[in-house]
């Protein structure tokens, strides 16, 4: 049987909070945002006392209250043992009210959110429940998450964590294991399953308050399973950012079928956190650690070795509907799908990556001496960058395409990930003896494969490919903060001399330089470059298209005289050029660094 998921969907770990901002409306409505007030009108908090003055002694074999991904709200610490007479006689029960009196132990009453987490945590104790555990090897996880922050820190900007890749491994699983998706309910005083229409994703996030405690809420992610990586991680960032300026509404809270927390943050391998009525399973996301019995050794040994670090999680599930081994079955799907090449493949594409991902392979063991060593298919690897590393260029700025070839990719070579963090002699490369695979490749694709290519390798003499490479064959180093503000001045120059001649000269004819603009601060770098190597003079060759932007912004020719120009008045002592039309027009000028 099948019934809309929302209509017993209520608020869960998170009612604390409407609790609070429901009090605050009580006595300000100002106070919440104005998205609350239509919620807040018939709002009724239930029959939880939340300011009760007297205090609920607790059972002394209850668990401590916990919130879901193990925030916990202590409860009173219990009387020390009354010490028991010499006489063998039992002590006498001691009455509550005395206890209180008595204990030199402090204590106080839980009221408003804390009791209402209190509330929560008995509730939880009546969903029967079981987990499931599975580790992971997370050495494709940290390699291809370095590819993508390197990717996004060159361009656009942003960061990707764990957390987002796992969470949408999660929401692809979802997809082959649906019933994890389930909730149970009781319609009629009948025992019933809810079938969501869509995944709803809720995230578990801790908030530190201005006190320095901590509290814990799960917004969620509405319809998950219809996003792409890109748009699940814009999402995301948009709920954290909501969360922690104190910006959610209750549509945020509403719906969740499935929430994920991480207690690996603050160190816990895996974690059995509690499940509220409304959803059918909470993922735990572990640690980030190498196995314990590897944890002394040295990097060096880890990584000759081939040992990974390893990720736990954990599947926490309502067993009324969800059976052992359709949570192992889903684990496993996370498994496949995080060490997988379609999973990976969507990823990279969703963000507009153009370059392959680290494909997950086994190392692979040179043990027979008439094999070739790794040190020379390192050597091979970067002659491959060196003559076809143009081929993998993300030259075209209007078009994603996925750069790939064969003779680039570290498998073609007898070489996998479990190298990456092997030192190998690179015959001076990059100006070291030796370095380790991760930061060769490194070192190529910055040389090669960004956004420029550079083919030079048919030149027949050696000093002069010796040249280019020294020039090259660097680390990628972002430009300073004055030197990001030059850039961005000289853009700011260009596009608005553009402009100025499209509105002002409509309909003469010229070649302009819009798309590109960046000709100008490359000018301006080359010829900056060039004043400091004590270079006298420039002659710059220009062909039609940005020939006046160049004219104006580099060499100096003033933009009286161009308009001028324009008009028709031409100044018989300039540079003439051939004089038939004016972008053929030049100028000689001082160039000032």
């Amino acid at each position: 049987m099948s019934v809309d998921a929302e209509k017993f969907a209520g608020f869960g770990p998170n009612e604390w909070l409407v609790l609070e901002m429901y009090q605050s409306y009580l006595k300000d409505p100002n106070s919440v945002d104005k998205a609350w007030w239509d919620f807040f009108a018939d709002y009724s908090p239930g029959n939880t006392p939340v300011n009760s003055s007297r205090p609920t002694p607790a059972s002394s074999d209850s668990p401590p209250p916990s919130v879901v991904g193990e925030a916990t709200t202590p409860a009173p610490a219990a009387p020390p043992a009354a010490a028991e007479p010499s006489n063998g006689t039992a002590p006498a029960p001691v009455a509550p009210a005395a206890l209180s009196a008595t204990s030199a132990s402090p204590s106080h009453v839980l009221k408003g959110a804390a009791a209402r987490t209190v509330a929560n945590m008995e509730a939880s104790l009546h969903v029967p429940t079981a987990t499931s555990v599975r580790g992971i090897p997370a050495k494709l996880l940290i390699d291809n998450r370095t590819v993508i922050n390197n990717h996004l820190r060159r361009g656009r900007g942003g960061k990707v964590s764990f957390t987002h890749l796992i969470g949408f491994a999660v929401i692809r699983a979802l997809e082959s294991i649906p019933v994890m998706n389930h909730a149970y309910a009781e319609v009629d005083g009948k025992p019933t399953v809810v079938e969501p229409e869509h995944i709803n994703l809720g995230l578990a996030i801790d908030l530190t308050k201005d006190d320095g405690s901590h509290s814990l809420v799960v917004p969620c992610i509405r319809n998950a399973d219809t996003l792409d990586f890109a748009k699940f991680w814009s999402a995301y960032e948009d709920v954290v950012r909501k969360a922690r300026t104190g910006k959610l509404t209750a549509d945020d809270f509403a719906g969740t079928t499935i929430s994920l927390t991480n207690p690996g943050t603050i160190g816990t391998v895996h974690s059995v956190p509690r499940l509220m009525s409304g959803q059918g399973a909470i993922v735990g996301v572990g640690a980030l650690e190498y196995p314990a019995e590897y944890q002394g050794a040295s990097a060096e040994t880890l990584a000759r070795i081939a040992v990974s670090k390893v990720i736990t999680l954990t599947s926490t599930y309502d067993h009324r509907i969800i059976q052992g081994a359709e949570s192992g079955e889903f684990l496993r799907r996370i498994h496949e799908l995080l060490l997988g090449e379609e999973f990976w493949d969507e990823l990279f594409a969703s963000l507009r990556i153009p370059y392959e991902p680290i494909r997950w392979t086994t190392d692979i063991a040179v043990s027979h001496d008439e094999e070739v060593g790794k040190p020379a298919r390192v050597i091979e690897l970067i002659h491959a960058y060196r003559v076809r590393g143009h081929l993998m260029a993300d030259t075209n700025p209007l078009e994603f395409e996925l750069r790939r070839h064969a003779d680039l990719d570290v498998v073609s070579h007898g070489l996998t990930l479990w190298d990456l963090d092997r030192e190998f002699p690179c015959g001076g490369f990059g100006g070291h003896a030796v370095m380790k695979l991760r930061e060769i490749l490194g070192v190529l694709r910055d040389s090669y494969c960004r956004t420029v290519g550079i083919e030079y390798m048919h030149i027949q003499e050696p000093d002069e490919r010796a040249w280019i490479q020294a020039r090259i064959e660097r680390p990628h180093e972002r430009p300073g903060h004055d030197e990001q503000l030059n850039i961005l001045s000289r853009l700011n120059v260009a596009e608005a001399f553009e402009m100025f001649l499209q509105t002002k000269f409509v309909g003469q004819r010229r070649f302009s330089l819009e798309g590109a603009e960046s000709l100008i601060p490359l000018l301006d770098a080359v010829l900056t470059e060039a004043a400091q190597e004590g270079l006298d003079e420039a002659a710059l060759a220009m062909a039609h298209r940005g020939r006046l932007n160049v004219l104006a912004n580099i060499v100096g020719k003033s933009y009286g005289q161009i308009f001028n120009e324009f008009e028709g008045n031409m100044d018989p002592r300039s540079t003439q050029g051939s004089g038939d039309v004016k972008y053929h027009l030049g100028a000689e000028g001082v160039y000032q660094t």
